[in-house]
């Protein structure tokens, strides 16, 4: 008999594209599905980055450096520059996407069994990466009731261990939408310096921040330079998910040389996406204005609708374009699968994200679900009528 690997017997199924196959059905009924479960942005990939990839003269796709065109990463430091980040281009690393640059970091500073600390609820896919590279997650819990706040420094002191090498932060942050002030930065910096260890921080939701609030990046911590790792990615800033091209960067130079022997090991990134991503950081600012001014509209018709639901509650996030919310329900994934099985509102339905699968802790997140405000403000208006009717006549509700 063939037998499949523990590994991948214990690979965490992704908690936002699980439910498709039921969306598949309800559309086949003929019910039009409100897409709020995934991160994927409606708004125009930049003009610049298409056009880059449909004027490409090559009469062939070579491989490119393992580390990504020196171009493309000469042009990331130009961006980073205007964000007062100081990178060379030996800093870097590109990957297919931030995903496999997170796997790189993950596997260059963890051996098997080794634990990396992330505040949860947080982007599923961690767990995948972490299962993966043979390593552990240790959650630290932080609640709906603080807007998911970062958790004391109590917290973390009593969960690191000998076999903690990392603490992980997305900032601003899926699933929350929460913003990390610097002040939070500083104590994780203050954590990581006395217990020499590593923070990654995953910052693709850089440019998202609302309320007059400004980001503030782990890169501009001092005393740990060798410390922090980078994450990011063009998907969502320049909404090119597809293009498949992310980053790591750090300063340390060990670190960056151990990473790129898992770089070459899989040879090259993408062409076009790198093409694409090259291209993208030309986009002017005008789109980032008028991208926020729109992911603001989104952010205040989800809040504000679900805020007036009976029962639920919802905190009012800074950055991203992601919010978890709290519902009255005994169970979100048998909601969410219900929703698209079993309910439509003159002829709509919603599709959401159970939050269990943002929570490495079990029990936690079943009264919770994660929104992806990708849509526009009028079907999202009509997403939340959607709910606010399905939460009237859910038999699992609370």
């Amino acid at each position: 008999m063939l037998n499949i690997s523990a590994k991948g017997k214990s690979m965490p199924e992704s908690p936002i594209r699980k439910l498709v196959p039921f969306a598949e059905n309800a559309k086949a009924k003929g019910v039009k599905v409100h897409h709020l479960n995934i991160g994927q942005p409606d708004i125009e990939t930049p003009a610049v980055a298409l056009n880059a990839v449909k004027n490409f003269k090559d009469e062939v796709i070579v491989y490119s450096h393992s580390a990504g065109n020196i171009s493309l990463r000469r042009k990331l430091t130009d961006y980073y520059k205007s964000v007062n980040i100081d990178l060379d281009p030996e800093e870097i690393i590109v990957g297919a996407g931030a995903s496999e640059a997170l796997l790189f970091a993950f596997q260059s500073i963890m051996d098997p069994e080794d634990e990396v600390i992330i505040p949860e609820p947080f982007y599923a896919n961690y767990n995948g990466f972490a299962k993966n590279a043979g390593i552990n997650v240790t959650p630290i819990f932080s609640s709906i009731e603080t807007g998911f706040a970062l958790p004391p420094i109590e917290e973390f002191e009593k969960n690191i261990t000998d076999k903690t090498k990392a603490i992980l932060v997305c900032n601003p942050n899926n699933p929350t939408g929460y913003l990390y002030s610097k002040e939070e930065l500083e104590i994780l910096r203050d954590i990581v310096k006395k217990h020499n260890l590593f923070l990654i921080a995953d910052e693709v939701y850089r440019e998202f921040t609302y309320d007059g609030k400004v980001h503030y990046s782990a890169m501009y911590l001092e005393g740990i330079e060798d410390n922090v790792i980078l994450i990011d990615s063009v998907s969502k800033r320049y909404s090119a998910c597809g293009a498949r091209i992310g980053w790591m960067a750090s300063k340390n130079k060990e670190l960056m040389a151990t990473a790129l022997k898992f770089a070459q090991a899989r040879l090259s990134p993408p062409s076009f996406g790198q093409i694409a991503a090259e291209a993208a950081v030309d986009t002017p600012d005008e789109y980032f204005v008028n991208v926020k001014k729109e992911y603001l509209a989104r952010r205040n018709a989800v809040v504000e609708g679900i805020n007036k639901i009976e029962g639920a509650y919802c905190p009012n996030p800074s950055g991203a374009f992601y919010v978890v919310a709290k519902l009255p329900i005994d169970d979100s994934d048998r909601f969410c699968k219900w929703l698209l099985d079993d309910f439509n509102y003159n002829n709509e339905t919603v599709m959401l994200a159970p939050a269990t699968g943002f929570y490495s802790s079990p029990g936690r997140g079943k009264d919770e679900v994660r929104i992806s405000y990708v849509l526009k403000v009028d079907d999202l208006n009509s997403s939340v009528k959607v709910l606010d009717e399905a939460l009237k006549v859910y038999p699992g509700r609370k």
